[in-house]
């Protein structure tokens, strides 16, 4: 994934564009070993909490949703959420777990209607509207004294 010579691979310069280019984001994991799995951790550590001045997820909005083999659980998108918040992502207060998920698919990969499904349609309604909301208003809510001191001299921040 990284080469000291060259860099990171283009796989993740590819997904640290797309989290500089998103508004917001969804985050899905099977719940293993009563958490997120290792490769959802993996993909989200390599989105970095700053790219030089850039913070690539910072002000963006998240929703996380989590599918269990067995009885529902919340612990991976209670982890999801440690996460984001880490992160400086504004998330969703609705969020998803379908247990039994391999009960809840049809063979072309589509949900079956059920009340998962309409969660899940819930939790993305929610994400979108959050999204437009958050639109006009992430560069005040994100603005920190702290890392802007120098321009904050003298003014009311």
């Amino acid at each position: 994934m990284f080469n000291r010579e060259s860099g990171p691979c283009d796989k993740v310069k590819e997904l640290r564009e797309l989290a500089l280019w998103s508004e917001g984001m969804v985050w899905v994991t099977p719940e293993q070993h009563g958490n997120m799995t290792g490769v959802i951790k993996n993909q989200i550590d390599w989105i970095p909490l700053s790219i030089g001045s850039l913070r690539p997820t910072q002000g963006r909005t998240l929703a996380v949703m989590q599918v269990s083999g067995g009885s529902q659980s919340f612990n991976a998108v209670n982890s999801l959420r440690i996460l984001g918040r880490w992160m400086r992502m504004f998330t969703i207060p609705n969020q998803s777990s379908v247990a039994k998920a391999y009960t809840e698919f049809n063979e072309d990969g589509s949900m079956k209607d059920s009340p998962y499904r309409d969660r899940v349609v819930d939790v993305m309604e929610e994400l979108f509207k959050f999204t437009l909301l958050m639109r006009e208003h992430s560069d005040f809510l994100t603005h920190r004294y702290s890392e802007n001191k120098e321009e904050c001299e003298g003014c009311s921040c």
